[in-house]
């Protein structure tokens, strides 16, 4: 079961009002009348939720992971692993302040947010204000030092993929230098899509950084070109997304004399060249405007 919490000064309850449910509460309205002195519900047959059924949207289409792809080193629940608190930051500030600038091109005021799998800060731009944003993560500790939440809840991705409310509930989905630890990725796309309003953006960040016995296999034995071909994949195993868009930001000069450069390599490897920025990747895809159909 998932743990609810918020602020002292907010309400528990953050389901969104859709423009779904405005058309459902008229549907019902217009299915409900007098029989016999007895008020009598009657179903109702329309083009819409005919079309919702019949609609793929959302469907996994196949699985990216092999079984040996979703393993770990270490096999202990994560929500003990993550335990205690860590009121750090797990990538350099030029990466931070390019994802800032990503939310800020990407992301409008007035806007409904979820960030999954966030900590104590989310990097949103500072001028930008949000209706709502609500968080997720393991460590409740550190969702509630988080500014930027206005609610939060404490849940295991990889125990259970299943966010506790409505469909199109946001404008958009963060998930920011943790992807490399979702054992059912598949699934948890698949559950950020129904979340998202239609055109809603999700957008999917990470380095080369991570807790390495924490990782999934396919993540620890792959490159940064590989991560970044595994995420567009990940969205690619879920019908309705739009092609996804790859932003790449490599520091210290072109990826591809970065990778011929060997000694350059093996001394970063030792911390010779520490003062070397995080590489930056996102993957970004959007909730299809047009429903899919079968």
């Amino acid at each position: 079961m998932p743990m609810f919490i918020t602020h002292a000064n907010l309400k528990l309850c953050y389901y969104s009002y859709s423009p779904k449910q405005h058309q459902d509460k008229l549907w019902m309205r217009d299915a409900i009348h007098h029989h016999h002195g007895r008020i009598k519900i009657t179903s109702l047959s329309s083009s819409n939720t005919e079309n919702e059924k019949s609609s793929s949207a959302g469907r996994i289409k196949r699985l990216v992971l092999t079984k040996e792809g979703r393993t770990k080193l270490n096999v202990t629940p994560d929500r003990e692993f993550y335990a205690y608190p860590r009121f750090v930051t797990h990538v350099d500030d030029g990466f931070i302040t390019t994802l800032t600038d990503l939310y800020r091109e990407k992301l409008r005021p007035g806007w409904e947010v979820l960030d999954i799998m966030s900590s104590w800060v989310s990097h949103l731009p500072k001028e930008i204000e949000f209706k709502k944003v609500v968080g997720h993560g393991l460590n409740s500790q550190e969702l509630a030092k988080n500014p930027r939440l206005d609610y939060f809840f404490v849940k295991d991705l990889n125990q259970d993929q299943e966010f506790e409310m409505e469909k199109c509930s946001f404008d958009a989905v963060l998930c920011t230098v943790s992807v490399q630890y979702l054992q059912q990725p598949e699934k948890v796309f698949a559950e950020v899509f129904r979340v998202l309003k239609p055109g809603g953006v999700f957008i999917v960040s990470f380095s080369n950084r991570l807790f390495y016995e924490k990782a999934i296999g396919a993540w620890r034995e792959g490159s940064g070109y590989s991560r970044v071909q595994l995420v567009v994949q990940y969205f690619q195993s879920v019908e309705g997304f739009t092609q996804p868009e790859v932003i790449r930001k490599i520091g210290g000069g072109d990826p591809a004399e970065q990778k011929s450069n060997f000694m350059g390599q093996i001394m970063k490897l030792l911390g010779a060249l520490s003062s070397s920025s995080d590489p930056f990747y996102a993957v970004v895809a959007y909730k299809n405007f047009k429903p899919i159909f079968e």
